[in-house]
């Protein structure tokens, strides 16, 4: 196959777009350790954190940003085909890497490149099939990640244009493709970042973060078949070697559980607007007061039942694409709109209005005034 334009990773231009998976307070912890049996997690920690600049994280809406798709009359009219393009960092930090599986290819002998590529597939269905949105950007964008990015690299973010993974370190992190709900996660960023444009800071960050875990786990059911009931609501399950006391690295249905663990330490997402964090840290505690809106989504799911992508996941698609945020939105402006979508789509004091207030009131939130 031919090879793709390489661009360097090290412009500081390229780290403002940059929207990882594990936050900076975790990598932080890891990468002081001091002791022999993670000395390669540490600086693979040291490493990540150093790469992508995770305090300067920018996930707001940028010059690319679209308005709700409209067909324009020299458009080709199918829409809903996937277009997926694999790349191989080959343990470098260049992207996209050495393109490696196209769409429509065999699957190659890399582990890594198939699950890439196959949760890319996940992801696209999900976005077709229950919300008729045609890719990221609702036009038909190739899907494009890169795999083996880095040596031993800790991590997997959305750079604005791509997913990419790292390997893990094996002591701590294992490969980041191995998570359907990274994949997932990952890649919604791109959607927020075509539609509500979040801004990756404060409540608003918290609220892309959010966003991307609901999606992310979304993705994950919606291929498996999952109900809410039987659903795990992890995000970044089977990412943890089996040295981790820990699921995964956050949990929708029970914020601050997903890990307790003697060298990570506990997972410290809040669930409720009570033990909100201020800190300035991870852009303003995106990473940590996500847990707030995510255990909301998670409530009015379990409320419903059946499947979480169908009147939950409806809601919270059509709050994040129907014009209603600003790139600034609270979660009080956050929690109102979703209110008000519930209302629209299936009517005053239906059992989805019901349940979206019911969600807010769980975790403290109290929406805006109209």
């Amino acid at each position: 196959m031919s090879q793709m334009p390489q661009r360097a990773f090290s412009s500081p231009a390229a780290h403002h777009t940059v929207c990882a998976i594990v936050p900076p307070f975790l990598l932080a912890r890891i990468a002081t350790l001091d002791d022999p049996r993670f000395e390669r997690a540490a600086t693979a920690a040291r490493r990540s954190l150093t790469d992508v600049a995770h305090e300067n994280l920018d996930h707001g809406r940028s010059k690319n940003t679209l308005p709700p798709r409209t067909l324009l009359p020299d458009e080709p009219s199918v829409r809903g085909e996937i277009t997926r393009a694999i790349s191989d960092a080959r343990g470098t930090e260049t992207l996209p890497g050495i393109l490696v599986r196209e769409e429509g290819a065999p699957a190659t002998n890399d582990v890594a490149a198939t699950e890439a590529y196959d949760g890319l597939g996940h992801t696209f269905a999900l976005f077709w099939e229950v919300f008729q949105r045609d890719s990221i950007d609702d036009r038909s964008a190739t899907l494009e990640a890169t795999v083996h990015f880095g040596n031993l690299y800790d991590n997997a973010f959305w750079d604005g244009t791509r997913m990419v993974f790292g390997d893990g370190d094996g002591e701590i992190f294992d490969s980041f493709t191995r998570s359907l709900s990274v994949i997932g996660h990952e890649l919604a960023h791109g959607v927020t970042e075509y539609t509500a444009g979040l801004v990756y800071r404060d409540q608003s960050g918290a609220l892309n973060e959010h966003v991307s875990d609901v999606f992310g786990a979304l993705v994950e059911q919606y291929a498996r078949g999952t109900t809410a009931a039987d659903a795990s609501w992890l995000v970044g399950e089977g990412i943890f070697t089996d040295e981790v006391e820990g699921t995964a690295l956050r949990s929708l249905k029970a914020p601050g559980t997903a890990y307790d663990d003697d060298v990570l330490g506990k997972d410290p997402q809040p669930g409720h607007m009570d033990d909100y964090i201020v800190t300035q840290d991870d852009n303003g505690g995106v990473h940590l007061n996500s847990g707030i809106p995510n255990r909301a989504f998670w409530s009015v799911a379990d409320t419903l039942g059946g499947f979480a992508w169908q009147q939950a996941g409806q809601i919270w698609y059509d709050t994040l694409t129907g014009g209603s945020l600003t790139p600034h939105s609270t979660f009080a402006e956050f929690s109102a709109a979703t209110i008000e979508t519930a209302l629209a789509l299936f009517g005053e004091d239906s059992a989805e209005h019901r349940a979206v207030i019911s969600g807010w009131a769980l975790v403290g939130v109290v929406p805006a005034a109209a």
